[in-house]
């Protein structure tokens, strides 16, 4: 189960001016087995050490942070030597001993060479809490397992086609209609690669192996859940979780609509003010369980100059776990009837492949009755993408912003095949080439 993160990962291997790599991302997405495959194919020996499995090791830092003597006693507990020219280090939930998180600016500073990753389910949590090595380390994100990813990981040769996609050949019409048939089974099985590999053994996609899927992805929404309640006290979870919990509903207000603006009222008890529910969305975001679309409304750069602290579209971090949470029958999504759900599950889709192909924000554009879904800035232009479910593609607001804004050319993403319409100006896409986007 390869992922597309290697290509990253090999890259800072080979840089000469390389720092300690944190790996961010929210649990059971795959990080802690990524690290351990690259360390075993591109290393002579790596070292792979758990700060939550070995608690004890959380006095090794404590002392002081002198790199030498802390490879020194992390070599006596690992029983074998560490070569700081050719090894890889992985220190894994590095948020349970902050002070390790701290040593990595003195061994970047004191051993450059030592190529060292860190790895943490909730480090955006306990960031604020700790004494940051600004500077001296950098950021890898990873999400729950791409599209792309998905067709890989079940053998599929589907992804050959999206991995070297030439939009001056098109789509021929049995591709499209397998990659569409596709795109439905990992609305329902997601990126978790728990989920993807329960799906990927099967022999066949019957109902029963989606009822399997589908208990994967409740066991891992109750290991979430306890994550809540351990790491952020009994109140403050109680509260999380409803927030968490609430997005399906929330996002399924407007009939065959798009995503509505993220609604306060109702979510807890007695009360319907932003500042109640922040410190809940923003631990949520940070632990990487949901997407954050900021909504703009003025369509200029820099786009974050135009946001309002309280208005904003929550997403699931996983279309899965969606499916999971709002307890939508997976035949309900295999016949693309979703009911309410019909554009949020797109919506979602298209969230999720925008950040795993390198979005670092997401926008949505809105002016008095017009609403364009995604905002994205590529090469200092503003893009305006629409995106609908189905097959009718007829976007009145993508035409108001074009005459308001005049943009090199929109974009609709649906269950049609692609297609440059030049003369309207207009970029087709399906659903399941987002990640492509911009071609």
């Amino acid at each position: 189960m390869k992922r597309l993160i290697w290509k990253k990962l090999l890259c800072w291997k080979n840089k000469p001016n390389r720092k300690p790599l944190i790996l961010k991302g929210a649990r059971q997405v795959g990080k802690t087995w990524i690290l351990k495959e690259f360390g075993k194919e591109y290393f002579p020996s790596f070292h792979y050490i758990n700060f939550e499995k070995n608690t004890s090791l959380a006095s090794v830092f404590k002392k002081d942070l002198d790199p030498v003597r802390i490879l020194d006693e992390l070599s006596f507990f690992l029983n074998k030597g560490i070569d700081i020219e050719e090894d890889l280090i992985v220190f894994d939930e590095i948020q349970e001993v902050p002070e390790a998180l701290t040593s990595l600016k003195y061994f970047h500073e004191e051993m450059p060479n030592l190529r060292i990753c860190a790895a943490g389910s909730l480090i955006g949590i306990h960031l604020n809490e700790m004494s940051f090595p600004v500077g001296k380390v950098e950021f890898l994100s990873m999400y729950p397992m791409s599209f792309e990813e998905f067709l890989m990981s079940t053998d599929d040769k589907g992804h050959r086609f999206i991995s070297s996609f030439d939009p001056s050949n098109g789509i021929p019409d049995l591709v499209h209609q397998h990659l569409w048939e596709k795109l439905k089974r990992y609305f329902v099985v997601g990126g978790l690669p728990e989920a993807v590999l329960t799906y990927a053994n099967e022999k066949e996609d019957g109902y029963e192996t989606f009822q399997r899927v589908r208990e994967v992805q409740k066991n891992l929404i109750l290991a979430y859940q306890a994550d809540m309640a351990k790491h952020s006290g009994k109140v403050n979870s109680m509260n999380i979780e409803r927030v968490w919990s609430n997005i399906p509903s929330q996002l399924a207000k407007e009939i065959n609509g798009s995503a509505p603006k993220y609604v306060f009222r109702g979510v807890l008890p007695n009360t319907s003010r932003f500042s109640a529910l922040s410190g809940s969305i923003d631990w949520l975001e940070k632990a990487g369980l949901l997407i954050k679309t900021k909504i703009v409304n003025k369509s200029a750069l820099p786009l974050s100059a135009f946001v309002a602290g309280n208005a904003f579209k929550l997403y699931s971090f996983d279309v899965g776990i969606l499916g999971a949470l709002g307890e939508i029958n997976p035949k309900t999504i295999l016949q693309y009837d979703y009911g309410n759900y019909q554009g949020y599950f797109a919506e979602n889709f298209v969230a999720q492949e925008f950040l795993c192909s390198g979005a670092e924000e997401l926008y949505c554009w809105r002016e008095n009755t017009a609403e364009i879904e995604f905002l994205r800035e590529v090469e200092g232009e503003l893009l305006p993408i629409e995106i609908k479910s189905g097959w009718v593609t007829k976007a009145k607001s993508l035409k108001v912003y074009a005459e308001k804004y005049n943009p090199p050319y929109r974009t609709k993403f649906s269950a049609n095949s692609f297609f440059l319409d030049r003369e309207n100006n207009v970029h087709r896409y399906p659903l399941y080439l987002a990640s492509k986007f911009p071609v």
